[in-house]
């Protein structure tokens, strides 16, 4: 892992925690209001604060675990890692946040909540705390994908960033309807609006937690890398001297800064064993160089002439070759 890949691992963790200890405290105050108030929509956000809370140790154990290196077992490396716990945070979101808080909602609209005027203004001092400490935390969250290159230009390849960013920016959208819910449900004594509130934090995490597991689905089952690095690996061998042509490329993602970098090409005829070995060295390293995320580059010699050179171990090797 690159200097600058740790500096900003650490920096995600920093932030990582700062959410984390957000939570905790939220989860609990909320947990106390809501049943003072006997609130769904803060009960509701409780529950989301506990699912943000696990979610966040889920987060942390992604960043300790995806930076060992590689090994016999897992020889490209544990990077994918990040993407499993982020998995884990989105089932979280949906099961603990999204489900309770619709079982809140449906049983506000069936039984009703008694309103109890001194509860729930409580309550409502809760939720603006709370408030308070989601949007500092958001802010930290914000600040860090700003310095890694802003919300559309890569700052949320992190997963465990982005879940931060994605939790936080839900926590206020949430704590702002359950106060809207509790304010008209205290004005005018009735409960739908607070069910409703409920059941609209529900929909918004059952939809954040879709968001993130379709994510970090596509980056399990194999990703490809960024297209704008396929297209300068693949202009870099066609500018090659000795290709021919390149009959096919493949890539994938095996972690969050490192990809894997599969070609087939054809040679131009009249090259020998020792050359196709040479000329594999040097095309890996110019593409090692061109592209700092190829940390895996394997090369497919297709030429007839050169059949003999095909299992030597610059023409199938890892980066750098042999």
């Amino acid at each position: 892992m690159s200097g600058e890949a740790t500096r900003a691992d650490r920096r995600t963790r920093v932030t990582v925690l700062v959410a984390l200890a957000a939570n905790l405290v939220i989860a609990v105050a909320k947990t106390v209001g809501g049943l003072i108030a006997q609130s769904p929509a803060m009960l509701s956000e409780a529950a989301h604060s506990v699912a943000d809370s696990v979610n966040e140790v889920f987060l942390l154990a992604a960043l300790r675990r995806s930076r060992r290196p590689a090994d016999g077992r897992h020889p490209f490396g544990y990077g994918k890692e990040r993407f499993f716990w982020s998995l884990l945070a989105a089932v979280g979101i949906f099961v603990m946040g999204g489900c309770f808080s619709f079982f809140q909602g449906f049983e506000a609209l069936r039984n009703g909540t008694e309103k109890k005027l001194e509860g729930y203004v409580a309550g409502m001092i809760v939720l603006g705390v709370a408030l308070l400490a989601e949007g500092t935390s958001l802010a930290r969250a914000l600040h860090q994908a700003h310095r890694q290159g802003g919300l559309a230009d890569g700052g949320l390849r992190d997963p465990a960033l982005r879940t931060v960013v994605a939790e936080d920016g839900t926590a206020v959208l949430g704590v702002s309807l359950a106060l809207a819910g509790m304010a008209l449900h205290m004005v005018t004594g009735q409960a739908v609006y607070e069910a409703a509130a409920s059941l609209a934090i529900g929909a918004l995490l059952v939809y954040v937690a879709y968001r993130l597991g379709r994510d970090a689905r596509d980056r399990l089952i194999g990703e490809a890398a960024d297209p704008e690095a396929a297209d300068r690996i693949r202009s870099l061998l066609r500018e090659q001297p000795e290709i021919d042509s390149v009959e096919a490329l493949f890539t994938m993602k095996t972690g969050l800064e490192t990809a894997l970098i599969a070609a087939r090409v054809d040679l131009v005829p009249g090259l020998d064993s020792e050359e196709v070995e040479e000329v594999a060295v040097r095309i890996k390293r110019a593409v090692a160089d061109a592209v700092p995320e190829a940390e895996q580059i394997f090369l497919d010699i297709t030429d007839r002439a050169a059949q003999e050179a095909w299992q030597s171990p610059a023409a199938t090797g890892e980066r750098g070759g042999a």
